[in-house]
């Protein structure tokens, strides 16, 4: 059970409603329990919906699926239910395997880049930045790493607050693996 409730989406304050609508609008998504959530404060309501723009930025550079296991790699290395499922879903639902078996090795190392910032708290080995530093300009690094930051942020919000799973991420979730080897 979440540690913070979301507001109640029927007893929105004008300024609450404003930005949801407008949100809505400009990217055509629903409110989620963590975007009810950030709802109880404006400003932080309004500074986790930047990452919709950097995601936008993402996509552009990095194309539509390599974008959507980005983020799943980020959210998956910071260990945030609801956002490894939230982009499992994306994966899934684009006809993709979560697994990231058809995805070239440049490819693959982006997101274990994206997956190791998440787990080491950003701070990264050389033998893991370069690569990547080497493949993309320093504007092109400057968003994905931006990205990252913004994504490892919501992973934190969603981890402290103990955001609720969406109702329609239930069954994304991904199967629970036992510790017990079978022989």
């Amino acid at each position: 059970m979440a540690r913070i409730s979301p507001v109640n989406l029927s007893t929105l304050t004008v300024p609450v409603r404003e930005a949801f609508d407008e949100h809505q609008r400009e990217y055509d998504q629903r409110i989620t329990n963590t975007k009810a959530t950030l709802a109880h404060s404006i400003p932080a309501l309004l500074a986790y919906m930047q990452w919709y723009p950097l995601y936008e930025e993402l996509e552009q550079l990095l194309g539509k699926q390599l974008a959507r296991h980005y983020a799943y790699a980020v959210s998956s290395g910071s260990d945030c239910p609801v956002c490894s499922t939230f982009f499992r879903k994306m994966i899934i639902e684009a006809g993709e395997d979560p697994v990231v078996s058809g995805l070239s090795e440049t490819d693959k190392q982006l997101l274990a880049f994206g997956s190791c910032i998440s787990k080491r708290q950003g701070h990264i080995a050389d033998h893991v930045y370069n690569p990547i530093a080497s493949r993309y300009s320093k504007k092109d690094l400057v968003t994905i790493v931006a990205f990252t930051g913004q994504m490892i942020a919501s992973n934190i919000f969603n981890n402290v607050v103990e955001t609720d799973l969406d109702e329609d991420l239930v069954e994304y979730q991904p199967p629970v693996q036992s510790i017990w080897k079978h022989a």
